[in-house]
Formats: C-alpha cells, sequence, structure tokens
C-alpha cells in the first residue's frame, strides 16, 4: 500500500499529524482509521463473495485483478494463442526509427542498402536524395503533410 513512500515523507506525514490533532487526540484518530479501513475491507470482501455467488460456478476461478486493463493483456501474451510473442519479438522498434531518420536525413542506414518492412514487402533504401545547399530549403511537397 505505501511501497512509493519513503522515510522522509513518512517522518513529514507523522509530523504533520502530530501538529494537527495534537498528540493527545493521535492516538484515537489512528484507531479511528485502523477501525474504517478494516469496515471497508470487510465490505469489498463481502461485496466479491456476493458477486462471485451471483455469477455461478463457471467463475469460480475469476479475480477482481483480470479487470485491470494491464493484467489482462499481461495474461493474453502469457496465453500466447496468437502467436503475438512471435510478432513482438520480430519488430525492432528502435531499427525501424533509426532506418526513417537515416532515409530523412539522407543517409546510409547501417544495416543492408534494402531491408524488410514491418509488412514483409521489401522496401529500397538505395535511393538517394539530392544534396541541398545549406541555405536552401527542401521542396514542399502538399500531400506529405
Amino acid at each position: 500500500m505505501f511501497n512509493d513512500i519513503g522515510i522522509f515523507e513518512l517522518v513529514t506525514l507523522v509530523v504533520l499529524a502530530v501538529l494537527v490533532f495534537g498528540p493527545e487526540k493521535l492516538p484515537k484518530m489512528i484507531q479511528d482509521v485502523t477501525r474504517t479501513i478494516r469496515k471497508i475491507r470487510e465490505f469489498s470482501e463481502s461485496a466479491k463473495a456476493d458477486i462471485r455467488d451471483e455469477l455461478g460456478p463457471e467463475f469460480k476461478d475469476f479475480e477482481f485483478e483480470d479487470l485491470n486493463p494491464k493484467t489482462f493483456i499481461r495474461k493474453q501474451l502469457d496465453n500466447d494463442e496468437l502467436g503475438l510473442k512471435e510478432i513482438r519479438n520480430g519488430f525492432d522498434l528502435k531499427k525501424e526509427m533509426a532506418e526513417v531518420t537515416d532515409a530523412v536525413h539522407g543517409r546510409e542506414s547501417d544495416s543492408s542498402a534494402s531491408s524488410t518492412g514491418p509488412a514483409g514487402g521489401s522496401v529500397d533504401m538505395t535511393k538517394k536524395r539530392e544534396k541541398l545547399a545549406a541555405d536552401e530549403r527542401p521542396p514542399y511537397d502538399a500531400d506529405a503533410t
């Protein structure tokens, strides 16, 4: 629950609590907060149990954490019925971006002169751009913007 709170933040919170509530009322406030947190957890657990009972026996292994999109995607990638790992491992974003950058700047890429694009087609990287003078602007292409 408090994984990202450091020692400095914790000391600051304790000092602030002592200043706001005073040393006499602080133990009572801590008891009230812990009691409230306990009641919220009990309510949450009973609501989860009620939902599982209503869903029926085929959803006994249902976990509410699976509703988190990150958890759902991680589980589906681990399942890999669709071959997503192969696609993900075959795609090198840094290499693709370097090739695009080299093509924009008119340089040869570090890889071979022609490479394979993401769709499997061959992309011709041998076309060289004409060199422009230092003060000359490149031609404007309205269709490209």
